[in-house]
């Protein structure tokens, strides 16, 4: 996979299972819906963005998203998980494990891209 599909796999995901979650949200004791559910919204429209940058192998862009990519893994790997897992909301880590998932797999594609453009010089 190259790194811009790694990339644009990574912002759909991250922007549809967000909506998904936002806009089918059901209170559970009177918890009303938050709006840092909205988090990796906002990431997956700068990954978007970035998109064509990174097609065009432009090196400010690729870092730009790499970063973007890695505070993603972090924050959807820290309270979002842990919060479904403890509740027992099976879609709920169905769709955070999703994100996860391809923001894994857009970083590792970044990270061989780079070593290969090293390698290159």
């Amino acid at each position: 996979m190259k790194t811009y599909q790694a990339n644009f796999l990574n912002s759909v995901t991250l922007i549809l299972m967000c909506l998904w979650a936002y806009l089918t949200y059901e209170p559970v004791d009177e918890k009303s819906q938050n709006f840092t559910a909205l988090i990796p919204l906002f990431f997956g429209v700068i990954l978007l963005l970035c998109h064509k940058g990174i097609k065009n192998e432009n090196k400010i862009i690729a870092h730009i998203a790499v970063l973007v990519t890695l505070i993603s893994i972090i924050g959807i790997a820290s309270k979002p998980l842990i919060s479904a897992i403890e509740d027992g909301r099976n879609l709920s880590i169905f769709r955070v494990a999703l994100m996860l998932l391809t923001s894994i797999i857009a970083m590792i594609t970044f990270v061989k891209s780079f070593i290969k453009a090293r390698q290159k010089k």
